[in-house]
């Protein structure tokens, strides 16, 4: 009988908010708030665990126990448990939803159609991988030889506060399906699906040890993590600042390291390509306020068209709604919290006094957190609006002349996570495509993507790929083994 724990009551669903470690509910001395973005005066919505030092080496000893036994899981009895986990998520969809809407803002409504789902589809997309990522074998020098792929051991999996539930599917799921166990640090600013995701994977058959929920501070608990030395592997999706820090650790005791870490990405719009099409998928860049990491925030447009591409951008912008996630009629959610929303104006008004052109939006709303979708024309490709990530609802636009001034622009700034380029040529879209420095691009669409196609960026954008067979390859230590032709039977 595993101890329940602490438990609130979020929306009527009742999360836990204590440490998930080696398959029992672990409280701590000290706890942090979460308060929700849609009623932030209210008060918080939990009181959630704080984890430390102490915390960080009980959940590390756990995961290597349950490393033990996953990792001797067979494959098929990995895939069958992902299964089982899936289904569970699915069949709690509306919990989860319910509980994300309220600790980070995002659309119950698209949260219910959409991210539960590919949630649910994140683990049955490795379970299924897994099975087939055979072994290479073959004969040379006189000898058999097979590339097996080994668990590598316990695995810090870093997630991020904007679609919280997701991206921890995104990043769990090929590290469980490698056979690694995994101790889970989400964000403090909506750390409360991860809760409900670790009270699941009790229910879905994993051994004590094999998945590990640890809540806190990133300075604190999160660094304690990353720089124990037992720990194989380490995942992380945030800022390069953060990345830096954990970069160091894990060199310091040699861990392979993987960082997704933002983007400020063109959306190129050229004179043959579908204005209409490329001015409505440009407004939605606004999408849960900014707070996407592969937007498409500098919209790059040919002169010849500036004017026709403004008019029609403007009036999907002036469509979108604002308001309470929980509305269908909802488009446009609030912001994580007041210190984002701060900073996200900080980049307007610093903007605004260095002589760009708000061209639009520019303000806190009042009564909600909020921020008009913002656009800017800047001065200068230098300005810090342009080169920096705000990852808030503030776009900039630039015009260029031809395709050469389109790519220079498009490949200026440190990032390179994604691009979208808008164009009726195929040959363009093939020069221009294989031009942009960026891990991911689109051309006439954006934002879908084969699950099992690379994901990961340039330059400052991170290091290392996930997807597909990508991520198995990172969560597995490779041997090869060689037996002689004489070798006696």
């Amino acid at each position: 009988m595993i101890a329940p724990g602490r438990r609130a009551d979020v929306g009527g669903v009742s999360v836990p908010v204590d440490h998930l470690i080696g398959g029992a509910w672990v409280g701590s001395h000290e706890s942090f708030e979460t308060r929700s973005p849609l009623a932030w005066d209210d008060g918080p919505l939990a009181e959630v665990a704080r984890g430390d030092d102490e915390t960080a080496r009980a959940a590390v000893a756990a995961a290597q126990r349950g490393f033990e036994e996953w990792g001797a899981f067979t494959v098929g009895e990995r895939a069958a448990v992902l299964h089982r986990l899936a289904d569970l998520i699915e069949e709690h969809t509306d919990e989860i939803a319910t509980v994300e809407t309220l600790d980070m803002a995002f659309l119950q409504e698209s949260m219910r159609q959409r991210l539960v789902g590919r949630g649910a589809l994140n683990f049955r997309t490795y379970a299924d991988l897994i099975v087939a990522h055979e072994e290479r074998a073959w004969h040379a020098k006189n000898m058999d030889n097979v590339v097996q792929h080994m668990p590598a051991g316990p695995a810090v999996v870093i997630t991020p506060w904007n679609a919280p539930f997701m991206l921890a599917t995104w990043k769990l799921a090929p590290a469980l399906a490698a056979g690694n166990s995994v101790i889970h640090k989400p964000a403090e600013w909506s750390p409360l699906t991860a809760a409900l995701l670790a009270e699941l994977t009790l229910d879905a058959g994993f051994p004590p040890g094999a998945y590990n929920l640890v809540q806190g501070i990133g300075e604190e608990v999160g660094a304690a993590l990353v720089a124990d030395p037992g720990v194989r592997r380490i995942t992380f999706t945030g800022s390069p600042a953060t990345a830096r820090h954990i970069g160091q650790a894990a060199a310091e005791n040699i861990v392979p390291f993987t960082a997704e870490l933002g983007g400020k990405g063109p959306l190129v719009v050229f004179a043959d390509g579908d204005l209409g099409a490329a001015a409505h998928r440009a407004a939605w860049q606004f999408d849960d306020s900014g707070q996407v990491c592969l937007a498409g925030t500098r919209l790059l447009v040919e002169e010849s068209v500036r004017d026709e591409f403004l008019t029609r951008f403007h009036e999907h912008a002036d469509a979108l709604v604002l308001g309470d996630s929980r509305d269908p009629e909802t488009q446009i959610a609030p912001m994580v919290h007041p210190d984002h929303r701060a900073a996200v104006h900080g980049f307007v008004e610093r903007a605004r006094a260095a002589g760009d052109t708000i061209v639009r939006g520019g303000r806190p709303l009042e009564g909600s957190l909020h921020y008009e979708p913002t656009l800017i024309e800047p001065t200068s490709n230098d300005s810090e609006v342009v080169q920096q990530e705000i990852f808030g609802p503030v776009l900039t636009f630039q015009t260029f002349a031809d395709e050469d001034e389109a790519i220079e622009l498009a490949n200026s700034t440190a990032y390179g996570l994604s691009a979208i380029v808008f164009t009726g040529s195929r040959e363009r879209a093939e020069r221009v495509g294989r031009a942009i420095r960026a891990g991911l691009v689109w051309v006439n669409t954006f934002l879908v993507r084969d699950l099992t196609a690379p994901f990961g960026g340039c330059g400052i954008s991170g290091i290392g790929r996930e997807g597909g067979d990508h991520a198995l390859e990172f969560h597995s230590d490779l041997k090869t083994l060689m037996i002689a032709d004489d070798t006696c039977n």
